[in-house]
């Protein structure tokens, strides 16, 4: 899968990139040290068994969080230590555990006050401009 002369990625970096759960990829992937250009490839054109993990997972932790909208952090509080699938993962959103809804609100919470101090900065930003400009 690779050419002696390119810069490569091993099978765990390109797992990351992808947004795929390394372990549950063919062991063909998974002993072989990826080159930039199978990457693209990889990304352009997915075979089969990367568009179905794409689709049913079992999805990495990052994933689970984004598809769930909460932190990483708040599923190892849930309690959640192991790669879901995309079932599993909408089970969780049709009928959300009181932990879920803790820790969404929780998140939403975190981002609004990010957002907050991001435009708050702006805000001073702007202003010092003017300031300068005068």
């Amino acid at each position: 899968m690779t050419s002696a002369n390119s810069q490569s990625m091993k099978p765990a970096t390109v797992a990351k990139k992808l947004g795929i759960y390394l372990p549950a990829t063919p062991q063909e992937f998974q002993d072989s040290v990826i080159s930039r250009a199978d990457f693209a490839e990889l990304q352009a054109n997915p075979p089969e068994w990367l568009a179905e993990l794409r689709r049913n997972g079992p999805h990495p932790r990052p994933v689970v969080a984004q598809k769930l909208n909460v932190s990483i952090s708040g599923l190892s509080r849930g309690g959640v230590e192991e790669a879901l699938t995309t079932a599993e993962i909408t089970a969780l959103l049709q009928a959300p555990p009181a932990w879920l809804v803790a820790e969404r609100s929780t998140h939403a919470a975190v981002r609004a006050e990010a957002q907050r101090v991001k435009d708050e900065a702006a805000k001073k930003d702007a202003k010092q401009a003017r300031t300068a400009a005068e």
